[in-house]
């Protein structure tokens, strides 16, 4: 057997998007996505934050749909920075799809994370995070018998 050697690489000057390689998914994800798509998240969570942004100012923010769905990505695989949590979403094809990020849409950075969770008070997320562990709960993605609040709140399942 010969002796395979690692050359240089030298990339295509075009991909398309259909021949990048995909993803089987992530199973636990894609039912989330199912069910948010279902229980029509993004049309909740942004009713729900329309206060906190400006009618038609400045450049169009990170959709709260998206927004959420990072922190979600945090909560459940337990990465508590922004910059982390943006490495583990660009890293990952299936996180992208469940972002719902388009074909040559990158992954919102941390300053974005961080400008939109400076806009939205703690009660907010604490409401759109009771709203998603309900459904969850009631579709069997979840299992758990208390939730803890740190902040001596109100338990929100």
């Amino acid at each position: 057997m010969a002796l395979g050697r690692q050359r240089e690489r030298q990339s295509e000057m075009l991909v398309t998007w259909a021949d990048l390689p995909r993803s089987p998914g992530h199973a636990f994800y894609d039912r989330l996505q199912a069910e948010l798509l279902a229980a029509g998240f993004d049309g909740f969570v942004e009713e729900q934050c329309a206060r906190y942004y400006a009618a038609r100012r400045g450049r169009p923010s990170l959709p709260p749909g998206r927004y959420f769905r990072m922190l979600l990505v945090g909560y459940f695989e337990g990465i508590d920075s922004e910059r982390g949590l943006e490495w583990r979403c660009a890293d990952s094809l299936s996180l992208r799809e469940f972002l719902r990020l388009g074909e040559r849409e990158p992954v919102p950075d941390h300053s974005w994370l961080s400008r939109t969770r400076g806009r939205m008070p703690l009660e907010m997320h604490e409401q759109v995070f009771a709203w998603v562990l309900r459904r969850l709960n009631s579709h069997g993605l979840i299992k758990g018998e208390r939730i803890g609040v740190d902040r001596g709140g109100t338990d929100c399942c």
